[in-house]
Formats: C-alpha cells, structure tokens, sequence
C-alpha cells in the first residue's frame, strides 16, 4: 500500500470513517456506458480509500455497498452488484489479510445466496485476528433494521439473564457493537440525505457531503473531507468553554 500521510500532516485523522459511495450509476451514463460498469469503478475507488484510510491510522472505516431498499433495483443491475459483491471478496480476501486489514460485513445475510454467505464467513474468519483498519461493509443494512434487531436482541437479553432493560446499552447490540461511533460521515454524489445509513450511531457525527460521483473520489477528495472535518469545533451537546477546559 502507498504512503500518502505527509499530505495530511497537521489535519486531524478521524478514528472512525463512515461513506455512502453515492454516483456509480451517474457516472457510467455520463460515459454513455451501463450502470453496471459504474459499479465495478465504484469498487477501484473503494480499493483506493481503503489504502488511503490504512496508511493514515483511521481506526474503522464503514461504507454502505448495499441497502436494505436496494433490492427494488432492476433485477439485472441487483445480480450484477451480488457477482461483484462475491467476486470483490474472492479476489480481495488475501489482500485485505496481507495488509492487516479486518473485514466485517453487517446488516441482513439472509436473503444472500447460500454460496456468498459461506463467502462473507470465510473472509471474516480469516481477517478476524487482524489488528489494523477495521473494514466495515454495510450490505442489505439499514439503520431502522440495525435499531429494531438491537431493541429485539436487547429484550431477549434482558428476558434470559433477568437484568432490566434499563441497564442495558443499546450500542452494544447494535451491528457496530465495540467499534467506535464515526467521527466523519461522507457522502459523494450530492444529495444530502442519510439515506437509513447508521442512524444511530452518527449522532454527533460531522456530516460531509460532495457533488464528486464516487468512482472519481479519491485521496484529494478524501484530503478534502478530512481539511473539512478538521476545522470544525466538536462540542457533543456541551459548550465550547467545557470542552476547552477538558482539553
């Protein structure tokens, strides 16, 4: 992987890093091409800020590949986005291993075909001791579901073990349970929407949003979000004198 930290020297890394890669189909019709081979240069720019993140200490990094609502696609684009899907990790599996890099897939598996869900196994297990970037990958996720199967998870936790609802902690139930909550949230494409992405956990996130389709963002547009993010006064519901006095 190359080094690129001497260009953010002086910027403030985020811990955590949340994306929708929004644009992939924009960005083929531009070109006149199919949606589909938008996808595929949706997954080179993921390549890229997955190098990016890694070279610079970002703790996590998640982005959402696939909602829960995607499934209303046409079928042909949604087959074609499940190959690329297996086929990322088949041929990625062994890099992200070299590189330290563990992968953690997130959201609903069950309606993923028998064969990519032995796959999604496969590559977590064999990332899983790995002490780098953690790579999260939110596929057939929503955040409303992240939340109703924490609530549901939480309840039988409370029902079995006999300890009140109240003192349990919903984010550790949560599909992110144990990771920090992002600090930066990006979208590309330009719309301004969170689109069921994380809701929970982005609370006191910095939101950042770019008109740059994501298969043409890269290290300048991460550098970009992350000159954004730095020049922000981060206060979590208090006042900037408390959180001065803290640091």
């Amino acid at each position: 992987m190359s080094d690129n930290s001497n260009d953010f020297v002086n910027l403030d890394i985020p811990k955590h890093i949340a994306i929708i890669m929004d644009g992939n189909g924009r960005w083929a019709q531009h070109r006149g091409k199919p949606r589909t081979v938008g996808h595929k240069a949706g997954v080179d720019a993921l390549r890229a800020t997955i190098e990016s993140c890694a070279s610079l200490g970002v703790e996590v990094l998640t982005v959402f590949a696939f909602s829960s609502e995607n499934w209303r696609r046409p079928a042909k684009e949604v087959d074609v986005l499940m190959a690329l899907f297996m086929l990322t990790l088949k041929n990625q599996a062994k890099r992200l291993h070299k590189n330290n890099i563990r992968l953690k897939i997130i959201g609903d598996r069950s309606k993923f075909s028998t064969t990519l869900q032995k796959k999604i196994v496969e590559v977590e297990s064999l990332t899983e001791k790995n002490s780098g970037l953690t790579l999260i990958i939110a596929a057939n996720y929503g955040g409303q579901w992240d939340i109703e199967q924490a609530a549901q998870r939480m309840l039988h936790e409370s029902i079995n073990k006999d300890i009140p609802l109240a003192g349990l902690d919903i984010s550790n139930f949560l599909s992110t349970a144990g990771m920090p909550e992002p600090d930066l949230f990006i979208r590309t494409g330009g719309e301004k929407r969170i689109s069921n992405f994380l809701l929970w956990q982005i609370a006191y996130s910095e939101l950042y949003f770019t008109d740059t389709l994501w298969p043409d963002f890269n290290q300048d547009g991460l550098k970009l979000a992350i000159e954004n993010f730095s020049s922000r006064h981060r206060r979590f519901g208090q006042t900037s004198e408390q959180i001065n006095e803290i640091v």
